[in-house]
C-alpha cells in the first residue's frame, strides 16, 4: 500500500472518476457464460494508454494507444470475454459512437469520424457448454447502450456481469470488481477488473486472499478445518470440470483485463506508466501472473479533469509535478488489487455443462 493517506470514493467504484460510464451486457441461453464490458468516457473522449504484460494477449487497436502514434484520446474501452472472438464486441461500440457522431474526426462533415476504440479478450470459451457462445458486436452495442443510459457516477454492478460473466481465477469462479481512493490532493483513481486467472487470488496453504495482504491492518484467516473442507471441495469441482468437454482447454487459458483511471491531467507517457504500474497491483493478488497462458491487459484512462498540483523544483529546472505523478502511480496499484479482491468476493458459483466453478463465498463464507 502507499504511504499517502486515502480515503475511498463515494462508491469505492469506476465511477467515481468524473466523466466515465459502465455498462455491461452478458449472453442469453442454458449454455452460454459470456459477456461484455464497456467503458464510456464523456463526448470528447480521455488520454489513454495500455501496458499488455500477458503472453498470450487478445487486443485490438493497442498500438493507436502507443504514445508516438496519432490518436490521443479516445471514448470507450471494452473488456470481453470469448477470447480472440470477442473482440468483435468492439464493433458494436464502434458502430454505436458513429452514431452518435463521436469518434477521431477525420473530414469537415461531423458525421466523419472514426472512432478507436481499443479493446482486450479474456478466455471463457466453453464456460458455459457452447464453444461457440461468444460477445459479438451486438452484445458490444448492448454494452455501450447500457453505460450511455447510466447516469454519472451510477454504481457499477460487481461479480458475474458483462466481462466477468464466465470469469474463473484458480479454479474459483472470478468475476467483475472496481474500487476507487482520493488522494489528499482531491485526485481520484480508480480500477476496474474482469478477473479470469489462470494463476491463484487463494493462498492454498491458508485460504487468504492475496490480495487482502495489502490492505492494510489484521488479515482475518479462515479457520484451518473450513480451509481443508475448501480445498476439497475446490480439487473436486476442478476434477469434474475437467470431465466436462467444454472446460477442457489446457493448459488453462486465462486473462485478467482491466481498466486504471484517474480525474487529474496526464500526458500519453505518464497514462501508459500508470499502466504498467497498476500490473504491480494485479501481481500482489494473482499468483503466478503474467504467465506464457494469460493475456494480463490493463488500459489507463486519464479524463483530465483536475489540474496536477505544481511542485517547487530544483534551480534552475523546469516546474514539475513528478511527487504528484507518483502518488497516482501507486494508487492505481493499490486500487486494481482491491478490485480483483472485490471481484471473487462478489462472484457467485456456477456448475453447468461447462464445468463447475464454485465461489470463495461458497467455500469460506462472507
Amino acid at each position: 500500500m502507499t504511504n499517502t493517506p486515502f480515503s475511498t470514493g463515494p462508491l469505492d467504484a469506476l465511477t467515481d472518476v468524473r466523466g466515465l460510464r459502465v455498462g455491461h451486457a452478458q449472453l442469453t441461453g442454458e449454455r452460454a457464460l459470456s459477456g461484455t464490458t464497456v467503458v464510456l468516457t464523456d463526448a470528447g473522449g480521455a488520454t489513454a494508454a495500455v501496458d499488455v504484460r500477458g503472453g498470450g494477449p487478445g487486443t485490438r487497436e493497442t498500438d493507436a494507444l502507443d504514445p508516438r502514434n496519432l490518436v490521443q484520446r479516445v471514448e470507450a474501452v471494452v473488456l470481453t470475454g470469448g477470447s480472440a472472438f470477442g473482440l468483435d464486441a468492439a464493433s458494436g461500440v464502434m458502430a454505436w459512437l458513429e452514431d452518435a457522431g463521436r469518434g477521431f474526426r477525420v473530414g469537415p462533415d461531423p458525421a466523419q469520424v472514426v472512432p478507436v476504440v481499443p479493446a482486450a479478450a479474456l478466455f471463457d470459451l466453453g464456460r458455459g457448454g457452447d464453444w461457440r457462445a461468444r460477445p459479438g458486436a451486438a452484445l458490444g452495442r448492448e454494452a455501450a447502450e447500457a453505460a450511455a443510459r447510466t447516469a454519472p457516477g451510477a454504481p457499477v454492478a460487481l461479480g458475474n456481469v458483462g466481462a466477468g460473466t464466465g470469469a474463473v481465477a484458480g479454479g474459483l469462479k472470478g468475476g467483475i470488481g472496481t474500487a476507487s481512493t482520493v488522494l489528499p490532493s482531491g485526485v481520484t483513481v480508480a480500477a476496474l477488473a474482469a478477473v479470469n486467472a489462470a494463476g491463484a487470488v487463494a493462498d492454498p496453504e491458508t485460504g487468504v486472499l492475496y490480495g487482502r495482504l495489502y490492505e492494510g491492518g489484521r488479515v482475518a484467516y479462515p479457520d484451518p478445518e473450513r480451509h481443508l473442507a475448501a480445498r476439497r471441495t475446490l480439487d473436486a469441482a476442478r476434477a469434474e470440470s475437467a470431465r466436462r468437454w467444454a472446460a477442457s482447454a489446457h493448459p488453462p487459458l486465462n486473462t485478467t483485463i482491466a481498466v486504471v483511471a484517474t480525474d487529474a491531467v496526464l500526458t500519453r507517457a505518464q497514462a501508459q506508466k500508470l499502466a504498467g504500474t497498476a500490473h504491480d497491483g494485479l501481481a500482489r493478488a494473482v499468483r503466478p501472473v503474467h504467465l506464457l497462458t494469460d493475456g494480463d491487459t490493463v488500459f489507463a484512462l486519464a479524463t483530465g479533469a483536475r489540474p496536477l498540483p505544481v511542485e517547487e523544483s530544483l534551480p534552475g529546472s523546469a516546474d514539475f509535478a513528478a511527487g504528484a505523478v507518483n502518488e497516482i502511480l501507486a494508487a492505481g496499484a493499490d486500487v486494481l488489487t482491491r478490485s480483483v479482491v472485490k471481484a471473487v468476493l462478489a462472484a457467485e458459483g456456477v456448475d453447468g455443462p461447462g464445468g463447475v466453478f464454485p465461489s470463495y463465498r461458497e467455500l469460506y463464507g462472507e
